[in-house]
């Protein structure tokens, strides 16, 4: 079959190397919505006639030619923006050099190839696998997370979205994160290694925040607030980490103004960082600048933008903080033995009625049918919360003075364009919707994921997925504990066994194993290896059509801990 399809590709791309001499293909733009399945690679010839433009709707163009790049896009660092502020911790995992010749560039290359060995196919999912196991104890107490495992999955180049976790040193709490960029990565990127630290002042109580001004006023050490878990190759911006931190204590300058005892709650304080730091990402933009290196990162994280979903976990409490269509499951273990999904997030689209609700009380009636064209906010934009994306929330006469202060549109990769009946803004907001929920003995796992996911699967598919992996490995785990000394035939036995349940050990990280399943299900929810290495090997200029990029987050609760404090407060 895949025979076939190979052919039908070669075929495709004479196509395109034919259609793209045709002056008309090169001016015409328009929105490919992405198909969830591989469809009929002959559809592929008919797209690609087209000059696709990627992320979410957003009529931005992301085909720079190399002579226009500029030296701030590759500027990320694996050190922390204030040592003093951030404890990173690294070293935890070993990262797999993947070769660039198993992902294609282009359907132009003369050796296209859907070839992959299992082992390439391996190198290429594992290559950014996290995994982190947290202590059972902290001193006095209990830690209600047991160990989360992640791993994301690019589409786009450069990959968009990003993902971030922390333990909160001078509060309770951990924090899992994962943020979906649109029309670029820089949005997304600024906001994964900035929301935690916003989230976190907020937390503090006034005395702490007061010792941490007279520190940073006398210029003496300052306790780090956070503890990061990080993958090596997720990285900070250190170039603009002065600014950050400028920004940052100005936050807390204000809350110490606002003279609150009491402090705020989890909910305020989630709300209230999401939305100081999207109004930040805004006046930064905006405000004069002598570095242009600066002003260039801060004008890309302001024209793109990023959904994200944070959850903070305490004990048993469970807040999720949610902005967009990135999406919170919760993994529920039924008395027999079955798995539920409860969703603790609801999609801000304009599918979800109570968004469509929102914009209505926002907007005056000349306007209902107008806001919301073809499903999307304007006709261009499709998640409905989002930080950045000042084009949705600035006036056109303060677009137009930013944009046109010597600011070099093409080489930031920034479309510039007049959004369709554009008339009382802002129609975009980073305030995020609060869920809580208070943990139960049943609930298991928390998965994060990037609607890259969820386009591929439903939330009980995912679920399953990580449910059974999870007794399996509890399965592996009791069969390895064997008693000592184990002859031959004892272990040939145990692997004859394991085959005939046809259990197939994959991957040990889980969210390796989602998304796997994710890109190589076939329709009865089999790895289909052929749809796996087709999947992987798409070229940069098509994979986009496919999926989206993919990353997800498994937080795998301690139901020790939880099971303690149940009958400690019965």
């Amino acid at each position: 079959m895949f025979a076939g399809r190979t052919f039908a590709l070669v075929i495709i791309r004479k196509l395109i190397l034919k259609c793209k001499t045709q002056e008309w293909i090169m001016k015409s733009r328009i929105i490919v919505t992405m198909s969830s399945i591989v469809s009929p690679w002959v559809i592929v010839s008919a797209r690609s006639t087209i000059s696709t433009l990627h992320g979410k709707g957003r009529l931005y163009s992301r085909c720079i030619s190399s002579q226009h790049k500029v030296a701030w896009r590759s500027l990320f660092t694996s050190s922390a923006f204030s040592s003093f502020l951030a404890s990173c911790n690294r070293g935890m995992n070993n990262v797999l050099t993947v070769r660039k010749a198993f992902r294609h560039t282009s359907t132009e290359e003369e050796d296209f190839s859907f070839h992959l060995t299992p082992s390439q196919i391996n190198d290429i999912l594992r290559a950014n696998e996290l995994s982190h196991a947290i202590s059972e104890f902290d001193g006095k107490n209990p830690s209600s997370v047991l160990k989360f495992e992640s791993n994301h999955l690019a589409a786009n180049t450069p990959m968009e979205d990003r993902r971030s976790a922390a333990t909160c040193l001078q509060t309770r709490g951990m924090m899992f994160g994962v943020f979906d960029g649109h029309a670029g990565y820089a949005c997304a990127q600024s906001v994964s290694e900035r929301l935690f630290f916003y989230i976190a002042v907020s937390l503090l109580s006034q005395k702490r925040l007061e010792e941490i001004e007279s520190a940073m006023e006398s210029m003496k050490p300052v306790l780090p607030i956070l503890q990061w878990h990080k993958h090596p190759n997720d990285s900070f911006f250190q170039e603009v980490a002065s600014l950050y931190l400028e920004q940052l204590r100005v936050y807390w300058q204000d809350l110490l103004n606002m003279d609150m005892e009491a402090g705020f709650t989890i909910e305020e304080a989630l709300i209230y960082a999401f939305k100081r730091l999207d109004s930040d990402i805004s006046l930064e933009v905006q405000a004069p600048s002598e570095n242009e290196l600066v002003r260039n990162i801060a004008l890309q994280v302001a024209f793109s933008g990023a959904t994200a979903c944070v959850a903070h976990v305490d004990s048993i409490h469970l807040h999720i903080a949610n902005t967009g269509d990135c999406r919170a499951v919760l993994g529920v273990k039924n008395k027999d033995g079955t798995w539920s999904a409860l969703p603790l997030t609801r999609d801000h689209n304009c599918f979800n009625k109570l968004e469509i609700l929102r914009f209505k009380r926002e907007h005056p009636p000349s306007e209902e049918d107008t806001v919301i064209v073809n499903n999307r906010l304007l006709g261009v934009l499709m998640p409905s919360r989002a930080f950045g994306d000042v084009r949705f929330k600035w006036s056109q006469e303060l677009q137009q003075s930013v944009l046109g202060n010597s600011c070099n549109t093409e080489a930031l990769n920034i479309y510039e364009y007049a959004l369709p009946n554009y008339h009382t803004p802002p129609y975009l907001t980073a305030e995020p919707e609060i869920t809580y929920h208070k943990l139960r003995r049943q609930d298991k796992f928390l998965v994060i994921a990037s609607d890259g996911l969820w386009d591929m699967l439903s939330n009980e598919e995912v679920v399953k997925l990580v449910g059974d992996h999870l007794v399996e490995a509890n399965v592996q785990k009791r069969q390895l504990a064997f008693k000592k000394p184990a002859n031959l035939g004892y272990m040939q036995n145990l692997l004859l066994q394991r085959k005939a349940r046809h259990i197939q050990s994959y991957d040990q990280n889980v969210a390796t194993h989602v998304i796997r399943h994710a890109i190589g299900n076939n329709e009865y929810g089999e790895i289909d290896p052929e749809r796996l290495m087709a999947m992987l090997t798409l070229p940069d200029d098509l994979a986009r059509m496919y999926r989206d990029d993919i990353t997800v987050t498994v937080v795998y609760f301690n139901s020790d801990v939880i099971e303690a404090y149940y009958r400690e407060n019965e």
